[in-house]
């Protein structure tokens, strides 16, 4: 996965490099609230009025605040958010994807239910598959998923090497695999296997590690 260093990627590392200062960040949260004067903001932070300007200077420079003067008092000057302030703070884009393959050990379990919840966020299609699969999916994962009202794919376990498609974007979500494959692009998610425990608690820890997962990682990646 290559990460350029472009234009994007330049700014959010100005609004982060911004928000390093506990002094900037708390102005950013009062300004969320509404407009205040720099004197204001002085009497809030009990801060001296050449450190404010100061603050206000480096996040005016990083394009996340903007002045303007009062409409009754010309003299005084209000700061506020740019509209645009607090976009970017999160992770970016990590580009596209044809398909979503996610891999496991067996393809009985972890892959399965993580193609389940995919489906349920994003329009992305996906598949599983095990680096040796089982004969069947793991009747843990099937009680947990009728549990969580997850449709699982009507489909056995897999092969890799029969579903591997050259652009798909690889998830491996279980050790076993990713260290078998040794695959640098991607993602790999290092979730325990629940069916090697085998308890309602276990599959369910595993269901909500990947929907956390997953939940972080769709909104990143568009459909091609």
């Amino acid at each position: 996965m290559n990460v350029e260093l472009n234009a994007d990627v330049s700014a959010r590392a100005a609004k982060h490099a911004a928000l390093s200062d506990p002094a900037r960040l708390r102005i950013v949260d009062l300004l969320t609230v509404g407009e205040l004067a720099p004197s204001e903001i002085r009497e809030a932070l009990d801060m001296r009025s050449n450190l404010i300007s100061h603050h206000l200077g480096f996040l005016e420079s990083a394009g996340m605040l903007t002045r303007h003067r009062s409409e009754a008092d010309k003299r005084r000057t209000y700061v506020r958010l740019t509209d645009n302030a607090l976009d970017g703070l999160v992770p970016g884009s990590l580009g596209s994807a044809r398909r979503v393959l996610f891999v496991c050990t067996a393809n009985s379990a972890r892959s399965q239910l993580a193609v389940a919840l995919w489906n349920r966020v994003s329009s992305i299609p996906a598949e599983s598959a095990g680096t040796h699969p089982a004969e069947q999916i793991a009747s843990g994962a099937i009680a947990t998923a009728a549990r969580h009202q997850l449709t699982l794919p009507d489909a056995r376990p897999r092969a890799l090497v029969d579903v591997l498609e050259a652009d798909d974007f690889v998830v491996t979500v279980c050790d076993n695999a990713h260290e078998e494959l040794g695959l640098r692009e991607g993602a790999h998610w290092s979730i325990p296997d629940p069916v090697r425990i085998g308890t309602d608690a276990a599959f369910d820890a595993a269901l909500e590690d990947l929907q956390h997962r997953i939940d972080d990682l769709a909104p990143r990646l568009i459909a091609s």
